[in-house]
């Protein structure tokens, strides 16, 4: 198998980490992602990834009586950055070379994001995991992971999902709710589709920079999605080749 891509940006939610567990991180969750993530790294493409923060808290769930939106984000950044010092350790305990770089600076524990050195270690097949969000409040880890993907010149995001793809209705609440094969950003937003937050997707629109839509759960589904197989849905330019593939929207 070989992927078609050169350089990937991967999006992580926190929630993936919890496996069984109402919070936190389970370890044999933490492990199944490790192993994903090194099996993709090792078909030669660049991986970067972008996680989030929401197995440890969740800044839209914090009690306003004592906890302002601002400062949440602020928590749900350190958090974010508690996942990836997780997903990085595991990771070289398989023998996979990373780097974490933060949005904001914490030396000791990681390095601060600079573009340069983060495209740096991709070309030397380093696995980067990106964690701080934007270093801003309000912006969520979707939209930084459309950010980074931009500043890289990553060829695609993945975000990855407990479900195969987008579906116009939650098929877990919904047996009757079908999936898209393919989508063009401005039908993301103009259908209301809820899968990555308004700022993201528009953010990929501008610079015409492709997205597709997994069920991470699945084994061995990333590497199948980056070899160009799998089940997913593609969000993309009308005029991309990728697109194209994906032209027949026929539900599975």
């Amino acid at each position: 198998m070989k992927s078609i891509f050169k350089r990937i940006m991967l999006k992580l939610s926190g929630e993936a980490l919890l496996g069984d567990e109402k919070f936190g991180i389970n370890s044999d969750a933490l492990i199944s992602i490790a192993k994903e993530i090194k099996e993709v790294s090792e078909l030669g493409c660049q991986l970067a990834v972008v996680i989030g923060g929401g197995n440890i808290f969740r800044g839209i769930t914090r009690d306003e009586k004592v906890i302002d939106e601002v400062t949440g984000d602020y928590i749900g950044m350190l958090a974010t950055v508690i996942n990836g010092l997780a997903l990085q350790g595991c990771l070289e305990k398989m023998n996979a070379i990373t780097r974490v770089q933060s949005a904001f600076e914490m030396r000791q524990f990681c390095e601060p994001y600079i573009r340069r050195r983060a495209i740096r270690h991709l070309e030397k097949g380093r696995i980067v995991i990106i964690v701080g969000g934007t270093g801003n409040p309000y912006f969520t880890t979707d939209t930084a992971a459309a950010l980074k993907a931009i500043e890289i010149g990553a060829d695609v995001i993945l975000k990855a999902t407990k479900v195969d793809g987008v579906y116009t209705d939650d098929p877990l609440k919904n047996k009757n709710a079908r999936r898209y094969k393919a989508l063009t950003h401005d039908e993301v937003l103009t259908k209301g589709l809820k899968f990555m937050d308004n700022t993201a997707i528009a953010l990929c629109m501008n610079n015409k920079l492709s997205i597709i839509v997994f069920n991470l759960f699945r084994k061995g589904n990333l590497k199948r999605i980056v070899c160009g197989k799998g089940i997913k849905t593609v969000i993309a330019d009308k005029n991309s080749e990728l697109y194209k593939l994906n032209l027949r929207r026929v539900s599975c």
